[in-house]
C-alpha cells in the first residue's frame, strides 16, 4: 500500500468512538467529524523495527501512517487539525475518498497534497534515520524545495508569504486593469512593482 515496504504495513482500526471516549468530545464536534469520517485504520508503521537499515531520529522516533475513508471530498480541515493534535505521533493522514488519494500532514501547519488516482499514491521512504524520512515526507506531500540554509519550517513560512504575495499582485493587477484613472493606476502599479521586488530580490 502506498508503495510503502512490506515490513511496515499493519491493519488496525482506530474506532471513532474511542476517540470520542478518550477525549469526551462535545456532541458538536462528534457529530461534525462524523459528517466527514466514515472510518480509521492505521496501515503502517515505519520504525527501526519495521525498518532494522533506519536509524532512529533524534525527534522522530517512529512515524505511523492513517488511511481516513471519507465521506465526502470536500471534508471540513479543522477535522483532520483536531486529529493530529489529539493524537501525539509523526503521523501522515492519507485521505481516501472514491478512488483517490490525498495525503495530509501537520507541520507548523496542515500541509495537503492534490488529489490523486489511489494507484498512483506512493508515500517513499527516504533517507538515513527518522528524522530525515520524516522530513522527506512532509517535502514530498506539500511539494516543498528547501532553499540553502532554512529549516522546513523557515521555508514553509517563506512558501507561505510568497503565497500570500502572488494574492495580493493578482488582486492589485484585476483593480488596475479596471480602473479608469491614470492616478489610481500608477499607484496600483507602483504597489504591484514594490510587491514583486520584495519577491525578486529573495527576502520573500
Amino acid at each position: 500500500m502506498l508503495n510503502l515496504p512490506q515490513s511496515t504495513e499493519i491493519k488496525k482500526q482506530l474506532p471513532k468512538k474511542v476517540l470520542y471516549a478518550k477525549f469526551d468530545w462535545k456532541p458538536a464536534q462528534r457529530e461534525r467529524f462524523d459528517a466527514d469520517i466514515a472510518r480509521m485504520d492505521i496501515v503502517a508503521v515505519v520504525s527501526p523495527a519495521t525498518l532494522p537499515a533506519l536509524a532512529e531520529g533524534t525527534e522522530v522516533k517512529e512515524c505511523y501512517v492513517l488511511a481516513v475513508q471519507l465521506k465526502r471530498k470536500a471534508y471540513d480541515s479543522k477535522n483532520l487539525l483536531l486529529l493530529t493534535k489529539l493524537i501525539p505521533q509523526n503521523m501522515v493522514l492519507a485521505l481516501q475518498y472514491g478512488t483517490q488519494t490525498q495525503f495530509a500532514v501537520y507541520h507548523t501547519r496542515l500541509i495537503t497534497s492534490a488529489w490523486q488516482p489511489a494507484e498512483s499514491a506512493i508515500l517513499p521512504v527516504s533517507g538515513l534515520n527518522l528524522d530525515a524520512v520524516w522530513e522527506n515526507m512532509i517535502k514530498h506531500i506539500g511539494q516543498i524545495e528547501v532553499k540553502c540554509g532554512n529549516t522546513l519550517a523557515e521555508q514553509i513560512s517563506a512558501d507561505d508569504q510568497r503565497a500570500q504575495l502572488l494574492a495580493q499582485i493578482a488582486t492589485l493587477e484585476k483593480k488596475m486593469a479596471n480602473e479608469k484613472q491614470p492616478r489610481r493606476k500608477r499607484e496600483y502599479f507602483e504597489k504591484i512593482k514594490k510587491l514583486k521586488n520584495q519577491i525578486t530580490n529573495g527576502r520573500i
